[in-house]
């Protein structure tokens, strides 16, 4: 395939999963709501699933084609551009204050899924002769145990996440949303979501074949253009709903939204892959698993002192980015 080509999948590869996540997304909440299922609901599940699904095409994807290194890098890299530039940019334009709770649970909990992640692989380690040179090389397995405890944790999240969201309810704490009268018909929500998932298998596929020929033609890793080109690309719908929450003063949302999807991340997509089928990666993507978990910790600690992420905080998380950056061009 000619790298013009490559690139053009990949492109038209990451519009077909944001529309198709967005469709998914509008036909399944509104099918909930004809359900009567309260909008908090819907947001803990549907929405922060959908938000997640272009990472979740790419990483199966991936899995299933053996491209180990590509389905978690993908994941690893996302999270990383979603605590760093999400967060960061977010902070920049107005500072994000952090809820106790987020600092008390959802990002601690975000950081037990890392080290979860990086257990795993580190209980998965063997060894295997290297493509070039036939040298041994030690090697990192997500086995389909390690895929079933990861799911473990997310089922545990929703459980969690969910129960939380009735209680308060029930409490008063939240009040129901009116009804918008924008609700679409059943079948029309049913279309919405046939087509949406079509897309998003569709770009899952074009942007793994685009992404593997790009990393080909270059000479870049599978690993490299993950955690680069791919992790971006696949980000952009959380970056685009963060920024913009935080813009109209929503920072709770930004950061709800950017740790959330982290945690789905980890613990439903790189537990699914897994599952359909183990991957072994090398130490590269360990290396990235302690970073994530280094990162999240900083953005912990950011959180938990002033609860709020300043934007002089904003700034120097999209400086680390930066600076992560090129050390995975240049290692």
């Amino acid at each position: 395939m000619d790298i013009l080509l490559a690139l053009l999948y990949l492109v038209v590869g990451f519009v077909f999963l944001i529309k198709g996540a967005d469709m998914f997304v509008d036909g399944s909440s509104n099918i909930a709501k004809l359900l009567k299922v309260p909008s908090i609901i819907i947001g803990l599940t549907v929405v922060a699933l959908g938000t997640s699904l272009p990472e979740a095409s790419v990483s199966v994807s991936s899995a299933l084609a053996g491209q180990n290194a590509l389905a978690i890098s993908n994941v690893v890299g996302s999270n990383i551009f979603n605590t760093l530039v999400v967060l960061g940019a977010s902070a920049l334009i107005k500072p994000v204050k952090v809820q106790i709770d987020s600092v008390k649970k959802e990002i601690p909990f975000s950081i037990l899924c890392t080290v979860a992640l990086l257990c795993s692989l580190i209980l998965g380690a063997g060894t295997a002769i290297a493509a070039e040179g036939g040298e041994e090389m030690t090697t990192y397995t997500l086995g389909r145990i390690g895929g079933a405890v990861l799911l473990a944790f997310f089922a545990f999240y929703m459980y969690w996440q969910i129960s939380s969201a009735l209680k308060a309810r029930k409490a008063g704490e939240i009040e129901e949303e009116e009804d918008d009268g924008k609700k679409i018909s059943p079948i029309k929500s049913i279309i919405f979501i046939i087509i949406g998932v079509a897309a998003i298998i569709l770009g899952g596929n074009l942007v793994v074949n685009g992404a593997s020929t790009v990393a080909e033609k270059l000479g870049m890793s599978q690993t490299l253009i993950g955690m680069t080109i791919v992790a971006v690309g696949t980000s952009l719908p959380e970056l685009v709903t963060s920024m913009v929450a935080a813009k109209k003063g929503e920072s709770d949302l930004a950061l709800g939204n950017a740790i959330g999807s982290n945690i789905f991340n980890i613990v439903f997509i790189l537990g699914s892959s897994a599952l359909i089928s183990p991957m072994t990666v090398d130490i590269l993507a360990v290396i990235d698993t302690i970073a994530v978990i280094a990162i999240s910790a900083l953005v912990l600690a950011f959180s938990a002192t002033g609860k709020k992420i300043s934007r002089t905080e904003g700034g120097i998380m999209v400086a680390s980015y930066i600076a992560y950056l090129v050390y995975m061009c240049v290692r």
